[in-house]
């Protein structure tokens, strides 16, 4: 049962672009939804029409913006824009092939201590520092919506990390990878988290 002081956020991914078809890092880089992207938007903004949402924040790259546009569309409600829900900065990988970085890195979706320093290596942000810029725009989101629902469209390296924040085992991307518009459910009252519900993983 939902504590009435605890506001209830929905995190979720973005829909696909071009660069996910064909497997390319994305990180800063701009890149619109595809076709394919703008109906998995659709179909999730039907999947959560019955869900009152009292604000909805986006990552302010086009993909997270346009896919809350489209989740969102018969609520209209203003969509606030946010360098804190941005997708990983992946430095030198940006536009490269996943496989660059599985071969050079390991493992995409489990990021070690060890990892994180050879990530720096490269110019790719670190669990710590999205988490710096995403922990306290959460917990206030938290505190000003006490008891309300909240829209968060954000991305897939943002995602891991605050998942590996809440301890949640992150299975293999080679086995379960994570599902454009796939989402979390979590409570908080600006001080703890819970997590309600887990839709990323296919």
């Amino acid at each position: 049962m939902k504590d009435r002081n605890f506001c209830t956020i929905y995190l979720t991914r973005h829909g696909e672009t071009e660069w996910n078809e064909k497997k390319l890092i994305q990180g800063h880089s701009d890149i619109p939804l595809n076709k394919k992207g703008e109906l998995q938007a659709k179909q999730l903004g039907k999947e959560l029409e019955d869900v009152h949402f009292d604000a909805v924040f986006s990552s302010d790259l086009l993909r997270a913006k346009n896919s809350a546009e489209i989740i969102t569309l018969e609520n209209k409600l203003p969509i606030v824009a946010t360098n804190a829900l941005k997708e990983r900065f992946f430095g030198r990988f940006e536009g490269k092939p996943l496989e660059d970085l599985v071969q050079t890195i390991g493992e995409v979706m489990t990021v070690s201590k060890e990892k994180q320093k050879r990530l720096k290596i490269y110019d790719v942000e670190s669990d710590d520092d999205i988490l710096l810029r995403l922990l306290p725009f959460i917990k206030k989101v938290a505190s000003d919506y006490s008891g309300k629902n909240v829209l968060m469209v954000t991305h897939g390296g943002l995602l891991r990390a605050f998942l590996k924040f809440m301890d949640f085992k992150i299975p293999k991307y080679s086995d379960h990878p994570m599902k454009n518009t796939g989402y979390l459910i979590i409570e908080s009252d600006g001080i703890e988290f819970k997590l309600r519900e887990e839709k990323l993983f296919n």
